[in-house]
């Protein structure tokens, strides 16, 4: 087996099945609580207290106005201990909220300091148009440059493989460990900047100009610095604007009613009243969920280039998963030998192994692995085979073989497609009975490859039996469709096979549907009517031709192996090249989304609670009969007051290691997830602040001169 054999050997055995990789260095980062992460993130929230960066985030901003009309008020009555405690409570909410986002951002500015020492600087060896090299800097490599680089060099930027094959190390980007093979031509050309050739040469063409690469965009993207807000989060903002101007029109209208009553309240407790019933819980952390949505994928090694494309994963409604590498193993393996009437299946598997000793691909392999663990038939030693004629496999010819010469007795073994074996067998004067057709045509209903073995030796030339082979579906698989299915999500295989075996794999796999034979125009074609009729469409795929599909779909993964024209097609990127992991992104994009439902539910229905806590406060005294309204039965109006703005401060801090790790996701129908997050939000969102005050309550009662 050759050194490049044995590299892409190694790289497919480290792949993970399900995506367990984590970006270089694994997660980093803690959470709100994590002394090392806070230290850094707290000079970072104090900035954030500038107006112009407040005004971002409109309930926020009023919160800041807030804290800085009672801190004024406070500073004009500095006996006034109420005043200086809801001033001093208003600013913590402000800062409770900028510490959230602050430590999102933190964790992807730690992940970006780890990709950083992956770039450096490098000198490039172009080629001129002469064919002679010149060192540059890779600073100066435009779009179109060739460059060479050999073993120990370190690729200066991103671009296709044109000439040569070499193993790179990539772990400085996606952090495994095994070398990859990039190779000109086919579907594993592309290379990334900041990455090391370990052996051979190999020509670059270069495609990106500089900082424009990937990983100049992949430290941008994970610090937050090109991190957009999605439809569904402007949405949201322009909801939560919306109620914030309703209850700050509701507040000013307030004090005349106030006044008319006999109650005119200060701007210290109006201001209390419109910060607590805005639904100040969410506007401090919508921006930590988003940018904690972006971190997990970065995590799981996928590059997101928008925000959108993250959003659009949890809305996905029909995925399109390639068959090969996907669903299946990839390689085809032998399962079984079926001998014809008058042989054994152990004289099928003697032959078949001896056939493909010298057949180095996986399918060949398989059939020596079979051979042996079945019927107990050892490979042979070199001196046995010292006689042998090894028939390579080529496309005319469609089989392989050995011819084998001992003592004046010949062998000759030949395996390969029935077509060519059957002819073969006929060449020289032996006969193929309807039986071998029989076999190879159930073979090929069952979903699974036959490969018709046959002999010439004392014997006559005949067919001895077919050998099995079959696309063997991942573990687990269909157990994952299934729940795809409960979360209302339709599944669809993808493949060249014929319809026969693709029905069949599909059937195993559990998958929804299956598209035979396809070429990327039926690709685009699949994609453009799942679309005209509502759905939103992911897929993966790593070869130019796979580009207008992946355009052309709401979510579209390249794999980080693929051509570059793959990669500029798609939003997203798999840097560990696991098609699989779609499933996962789909799973990550669902729980942002009902990460910021969830919370979205709880912060509003919060502010039922901090009714109920400060209106019958404000009114007691000018109607005694709204105290029947105080069902916390909390001591006074300043401490229920009190009470509801430390409540409202607190619970920022309570939610944010859930903001970051996102709520728990479960796959169910859309129903039932709405029932659940309205049971356990809502309604905790309901008894958490009753029960939070009124402790407050409590505590505050025992400060002398308080309660």
């Amino acid at each position: 087996m050759s050194t490049a054999t044995q590299v892409r050997h190694a790289e497919d055995g480290v792949r993970p099945s399900h995506g367990a990789s984590h970006a270089p260095g694994g997660p980093v980062g803690g959470g709100l609580f994590d002394p090392e992460q806070l230290g850094k993130s707290l000079p970072d929230a104090f900035r954030k207290l500038d107006p112009r960066v407040m005004v971002k985030s409109p309930v926020m901003f009023v919160v800041e106005v807030g804290s800085v009309v009672t801190t004024v008020l406070a500073v004009a009555h500095p006996g006034d201990w109420f005043g200086w405690v809801i001033a001093v409570w208003l600013w913590l909410t402000v800062l409770f909220a900028n510490l959230a986002e602050a430590v999102a951002e933190g964790r992807g500015k730690a992940q970006a300091d780890t990709l950083r020492k992956a770039k450096t600087d490098s000198v490039a060896r172009r080629l001129t148009s002469g064919g002679a090299e010149e060192s540059v800097p890779g600073t100066d490599l435009r779009v179109g440059d060739q460059v060479v680089c050999e073993a120990g060099d370190v690729i200066p930027g991103d671009g296709d493989v044109v000439e040569g094959v070499a193993s790179v190390d990539e772990s400085a980007i996606t952090g495994e460990s095994a070398p990859v093979i990039r190779e000109s031509g086919g579907d594993r050309s592309a290379v990334t900047g900041g990455t090391k050739v370990l052996s051979d040469r190999i020509v670059i063409r270069i495609t990106t100009k500089p900082g424009e690469t990937f990983i100049d965009r992949m430290i941008s993207l994970v610090e937050g610095a090109a991190r957009q807000k999605t439809p569904n989060e402007i949405a949201l903002n322009i909801l939560l604007a919306s109620l914030t101007i309703v209850f700050t029109l509701a507040v000013v209208t307030l004090q005349p009613f106030a006044v008319y009553a006999g109650a005119e309240q200060s701007l210290t407790v109006l201001a209390a009243l419109l910060v607590c019933l805005i639904p100040t819980t969410i506007g401090a952390l919508l921006s930590a969920i988003g940018i904690a949505g972006m971190d997990r994928l970065v995590q799981r090694n996928v590059l997101a280039t928008s925000g959108r494309a993250v959003e659009a994963a949890g809305d996905v409604s029909t995925l399109l998963l390639d068959k090969t590498g996907t669903i299946t193993l990839g390689n085809r393996q032998a399962a079984e030998f079926v001998p014809v009437r008058g042989t054994t299946a152990a004289e099928v598997a003697d032959a078949a192994q001896l056939s493909s000793l010298a057949d180095e691909t996986p399918e060949g392999r398989s059939v020596v692995v079979l051979a042996k663990e079945e019927y107990g038939l050892r490979e042979r030693h070199e001196g046995e085979l010292e006689h042998a004629e090894w028939v390579p496999f080529t496309a005319q010819t469609r089989m392989s073989g050995v011819d084998l010469t001992e003592n004046g007795a010949g062998l000759k073994v030949r395996k390969g497609a029935a077509g060519s074996v059957c002819a073969w067998v006929r060449e020289r004067g032996g006969e193929v009975g309807d039986e071998v057709h029989r076999i190879t045509d159930g073979i090929a209903q069952a979903g699974g490859t036959p490969l018709v073995v046959g002999v010439e030796d004392g014997g006559g030339p005949r067919v001895l039996g077919v050998i099995h082979l079959k696309d063997v579906v991942k573990e687990g698989m269909a157990e994952r469709f299934e729940e795809l299915r409960a979360m209302g999500i339709r599944t669809v295989m993808i493949t060249g096979d014929n319809p026969l075996t693709a029905g069949a794999i599909a059937k195993e796999a559990g998958v929804d549907d299956f598209l035979a034979e396809a070429t990327p125009e039926d690709k685009m074609a699949l994609i453009k009517r799942e679309q005209a009729g509502g759905r939103l469409v992911a897929m993966t795929g790593d070869g130019t031709n796979d580009a207008p599909a992946l355009a052309q779909a709401d979510v579209g993964v390249a794999m980080n192996t693929g051509t570059s024209a793959a990669k500029e097609a798609g939003n997203m990127v798999d840097l560990d090249s696991n098609p699989t992991k779609l499933i996962e992104i789909v799973e990550i994009g669902k729980q942002l989304l009902i990460t910021r439902g969830a919370l979205t539910t709880f912060s509003i229905a919060n502010d039922v609670a901090k009714y109920f806590a400060i209106i019958p406060a404000m009114f007691a005294v000018a109607y005694p009969g709204l105290d029947k309204l105080n069902i916390m039965g909390l001591a006074s109006p300043e401490s229920a007051i009190l009470s509801a703005v430390v409540f409202n401060a607190l619970i920022i801090v309570a939610l944010v290691p859930l903001a970051l790790r996102g709520v728990r996701y479960r796959p169910m129908s859309a129903d039932r997830m709405l029932r659940r997050n309205i049971g356990v939000y809502g309604l905790g969102g309901l008894v958490a602040p009753f029960v939070g005050i009124k402790l407050i309550d409590l505590l505050i009662t025992l400060i002398p001169g308080v309660g």
